[in-house]
């Protein structure tokens, strides 16, 4: 326990059964917030022992061997605390005299100590003193509670520069892209930041670095003070020797972290002297600014002083360079904290006006005595920020006193605002912990996340998507497919034992009702238990359904999202299905415009023939196959190290596998080189039926004007274990990096796995998200709506009966139209604008009058009035005009 609560001294027990210290009840009592006590059964313990220890002859005085005069009362007081714990721990190895001594000097004086010069220890505990790193630990305890409570309040103070500067907040939005890979503190700063602003009306203008990184700094001191705090957490509690040197790593990382958010704090400070608007009132606090703050000069000598002492020799020195240099950011961040609010508070606050709440005049205000409206109050900061202020300014109140000098104001504000945000100071604890309450409150805790691997779709990124599924479709239907839908989730036994190694990668669901299920993997195995369970014998098929992987996401690879599969089942002419699954797999990409690709092209048992020819055992055919897949993604050389050092394969049969799998080229060309005399896949039944196969395929492919977006590549291998026949993936080119596009290949024994009969099937997946990310790169875009005509009525509420009438025969037509009822004009040409409306229907009080109505091109701009009763009429053919044009481009 640590603090003060209604005047009353809270005590902390040191030494009790069961009990830990922790840097922040250390750090009350060192700060006189607390005071101790030792717990009387370790004292017992220690006084049976007492005449053991007063054996000892050769004695040294406490003060002359413990106190460095060159720390500070708070260091050396926090080291005596740590001391003090460790001896009522030690085992009956020091006198009862010594802890008790220790306790009453640091109860007697809170904010310093008074040493008595007679207090002797001997050379036992002498010993017992120097191994428990007193100093280095007691201020690592400080710095561990220090940099906590900077933690919490920078960000705070930070949020209050973002508002101050008007600063462009849209990265902090960004932090987290769902694919896993991300700093996990930066995008807690992040999500902190966003609570703290939510509502915020001023922020989002100016870009600067300096606000675009506090995520990214913050969240570094973030890092670093969990590092110290597990660290110093270990070395209060531990019965064991402590070494000195285990604390070095954390306390260095931290000085790093300290040093580059003093120069991002001290930067954003400065930016809030310069939006500061009285310029009286600026000029003012620049000149207290630049006599009281630390400049970076300072902050930088603080920093090399820690990098140059040298902490082999001298650990505790180097923990004591590190905490001055804690101590100078800290004024930085108060400054900073001091600067913003005076930017957004100005001479308002100082004359009894909060910026918090600024006045607006708004339609039915009550109107006063003098016939003047009386005006409402809007909120202009955020959520967090608001609250933030208002606790600043609650306590500044009544502290300018009579003074009529806003000068002299500003100068008692600083003076108590500098003691506000010391660690040290008696209220401080209580900001601290109101700062967090804020942020960590379910009222705005926190704004709703996505889970990892999952996105939400705009209205823009929905429009890409609706354009792209419909090519999809279209392309599929043009091959004669016919729709299918299967379940999300599957038997889990359907699932299992069709995906090799990734079957670890299937999300299982918990048992709601006897049976065992997963959501599916793909939307292959659904298809092939659909057709074995209906007994169907030949069947094409497309579906565009989502999928679920419990994966590790990254850019363009998800969690969940969607497939587009057309398959082919059923018995045709030979290589007939795989040519045309090929064909529609370029259609698809082709249509789809998104740029340059290859199709990688290989034969399962080719290369199935080829491991057999390097010795590959049959039993490791598909474990082997898998490591073979990773070479898109790794060297060759790590993945001979995981098929010989996890798999147990030969380093011969490994060698052997390397020289084939770099042959890679054009279709015709390798197949060619492949069937050359000589060649030992031609004495491979296997690989001879392969060959056989490709030809006729690659053939085909030659005459439908697809080949040359094919590479035969004897690298691609597809881990999964249903195919049987040509594989095949397609991999972008551009500069997306996004992986495979898209893949497939036969698989003719997966459907007889769930029936009696095989049933021969190929088949192609696109990975459409990853397309997506493709197109949404290449800012491809289209209208989040079809919108054909905005019928925009000019007139208050009551005119909702004449939208309804006017708009109602416009979708009686069949025309896509939406309707606005407003007496501002700029509101409907915003909303056309937006949503790239081409004709607009303009009806006001004049064109009642007069029976007509105004059609506008907003294209042209041209407007046209027609009668109120054929208007319709007119829409439609304004429409084709616009369409014809548009053809003609």
């Amino acid at each position: 326990m640590a603090g003060k609560t209604d005047g009353v001294v809270k005590l902390v027990i040191l030494g009790g059964k069961g009990s830990s210290l922790t840097s922040s009840s250390l750090y009350s009592i060192a700060t006189g917030k607390s005071q101790l006590r030792n717990d009387s059964s370790a004292i017992d313990r220690l006084v049976a022992a007492d005449h053991k220890n007063a054996q000892e002859t050769s004695v040294t005085s406490f003060k002359q061997h413990f106190l460095i005069d060159s720390f500070t009362p708070l260091e050396t007081r926090a080291s005596l605390i740590y001391l003090l714990n460790k001896l009522l721990y030690s085992s009956s190895n020091v006198r009862s005299s010594i802890p008790i001594f220790i306790s009453q000097t640091l109860n007697s004086k809170p904010d310093g100590f008074d040493f008595d010069d007679s207090t002797e220890i001997a050379d036992k505990e002498r010993g017992l003193i120097d191994k428990s790193s007193a100093y280095v630990y007691g201020i690592c305890a400080i710095l561990d509670h220090e940099a906590s409570c900077l933690a919490t309040v920078i960000d705070a103070v930070a949020a209050l520069s973002c508002e101050a500067c008007k600063a462009d907040v849209a990265a902090f939005g960004s932090m987290d892209s769902g694919d896993g890979y991300v700093d996990k503190d930066a995008v807690g700063v992040a999500g902190d930041l966003k609570v703290l602003l939510n509502g915020s009306v001023l922020v989002g203008k100016l870009r600067n670095e300096v606000f675009s990184k506090i995520p990214k700094i913050n969240g570094r001191l973030r890092e670093t003070v969990k590092s110290v705090h597990s660290m110093t957490r270990v070395a209060l509690n531990s019965r064991d020797e402590v070494y000195e040197g285990d604390a070095i790593p954390a306390v260095l990382a931290l000085a790093v972290a300290l040093q580059k958010l003093g120069k991002s704090s001290l930067c954003r400070a400065k930016m809030n002297l310069d939006v500061i608007g009285d310029e009286s009132l600026k000029n003012g606090l620049i000149s207290l600014f630049e006599s009281k703050c630390v400049i970076e000069d300072v902050l930088m000598n603080a920093y090399k002083l820690v990098l140059n002492s040298s902490f082999e020799e001298d650990n505790a020195k180097f923990a004591h360079e590190v905490h001055g240099l804690l101590g100078i950011v800290w004024k930085i961040v108060a400054w900073e904290g001091i600067t913003a609010f005076v930017a957004l508070e100005g001479k308002e606050s100082i004359s009894g006006k909060g910026v918090e709440a600024v006045e607006v005049e708004g339609k039915g205000d009550k109107v006063g005595k003098k016939g003047e409206k009386k005006k409402k109050k809007k909120n202009v900061l955020g959520k967090g920020t608001s609250v933030i202020v208002q606790l600043i300014k609650d306590r500044l109140q009544g502290k300018g006193g009579d003074s009529s000098d806003s000068l002299q104001v500003l100068e008692i504000w600083v003076a108590d605002l500098l003691m506000y945000f010391d660690p040290k100071g008696p209220e401080f604890d209580d900001m601290v912990q109101k700062v967090k309450e804020i942020v960590e409150s379910n009222e705005s805790r926190r704004l709703p996340k996505l889970p990892k691997g999952t996105r939400d779709f705009a209205k823009e990124q929905m429009a890409i998507r609706e354009r792209a599924f419909s090519i999809i479709a279209e392309v599929f239907k043009r091959h004669g497919a016919t729709a299918l839908d299967t379940p999300a989730f599957e038997l889990r036994e359907t699932l299992m034992g069709k995906y090799g190694e990734d079957s670890k990668l299937v999300y299982d669901l918990a048992d709601q009702g006897g049976e065992l299920c997963s959501l599916r993997y793909d939307l292959t195995v659904p298809f092939a238990r659909y057709v074995a369970m209906n007994g169907i014998t030949s069947f094409k098929r497309y579906q565009i359904a989502k999928v679920y992987r419990r994966d590790n996401p990254s850019k363009g690879r998800y969690r969940e999202f969607y497939q587009c599969d057309f398959d082919i089942a059923g018995q045709y002419e030979e290589m007939g299905p795989d040519f045309e699954i090929v064909k529609i797999l370029t259609e698809l990409l082709d249509e789809l415009n998104i740029g340059e690709y290859k199709v990688k092209l290989n034969h399962r048992k080719l290369l199935d023939g080829m491991l057999e020819i390097c010795g590959v055992p049959p039993e490791k055919f598909r474990t082997i196959c898998s490591s073979i897949d990773k070479l898109d993604k790794q060297s060759f050389s790590q993945v001979q190290k995981e098929m010989v050092e996890e798999k147990g394969l030969s380093v011969e049969a490994a060698e052997r596998i390397d020289t084939f799998v770099k042959e890679s080229g054009q279709p015709k060309e390798l197949l060619s080189k492949l069937k050359q005399e000589g060649s030992e896949f031609l004495g491979n039944t296997s690989t001879k039926r392969a060959m056989d196969e490709l030809e006729i395929l690659f053939e085909a492919l030659e005459k439908s004007k697809c080949i040359d977006k094919v590479v035969f590549d004897l690298s691609l291998a597809r881990g999964l274990d249903y195919y049987t026949g040509v594989i095949f993936e397609a991999v972008f080119k551009g500069k997306t990096q996004v992986g495979s596009i898209a893949a497939g290949g036969r698989y003719d024994n997966l459907i007889g796995m769930f029936g009696t009969k095989q049933v021969p099937a190929v088949g192609v997946s696109l990975g459409i998200e990853r397309v997506f990310t493709i197109m949404e790169d290449q800012n491809q875009s289209t209208r989040p709506t079809e919108t054909q005509v905005l019928l925009s009525i000019l007139g208050d509420k009551s005119k909702l009966p004449l939208a309804a009438e006017l708009a109602g025969e416009l979708w009686n037509s069949k025309l896509k139209a939406e309707y606005t009822v407003s007496t501002r004009f700029s509101k409907h040409m915003d909303r056309a604008k937006e949503s790239k409306i081409p004709l607009m229907v303009l009806v006001g009080e004049k064109e009642l009058e007069r029976g007509i109505v105004k059609i506008k091109n907003l294209e042209t701009t041209v407007e046209k009035e027609v009668s109120r009763s054929n208007f319709v009429e007119e829409v439609k053919l304004e429409l084709a005009k616009i369409s014809s044009a548009s053809l003609q481009m």
